[in-house]
């Protein structure tokens, strides 16, 4: 055991990110499986957000994550599964545009006279 305070707070926070790293990758290892097991466009875009979490925080690599990425997309190739039809049905929902008051142009201040 550290006996240095500053190295025993290292410790606790290499405990916690490990933690953390472990679920990330659970949660990848879990959604790729759910994927093989069943391929769809749902199970696709699950698997591909897990692993670009993952390398949002720094746990793999970008060409880590598009190597992986890109052996999921040849099973789902194979398997006649199409991510954007997935996409395209759930971007439709989301188009719907928000009303959205206009605001009045502002007021120019009044131009200073000069004294002569």
């Amino acid at each position: 055991m550290p006996i240095i305070k500053s190295a025993i707070k290292r410790a606790k926070q290499t405990l916690k990110r490990r933690e953390r790293n472990i679920s990330i990758k659970k949660d990848i290892k879990t959604a790729v499986k759910a994927f093989s097991a069943e391929p769809s466009a749902k199970t696709l875009a699950a698997a591909q957000s897990e692993i670009d979490t993952a390398v949002k925080k720094g746990l793999i690599k970008k060409n880590t994550a598009a190597r992986r990425k890109s052996a999921l997309s040849k099973i789902a190739k194979k398997a006649g599964v199409t991510l954007e039809a997935a996409k395209k049905a759930a971007a439709k929902p989301a188009t719907a545009k928000k009303t959205v008051a206009k605001k009045a142009p502002a007021k120019k201040p009044a131009a200073k006279k000069s004294e002569k």
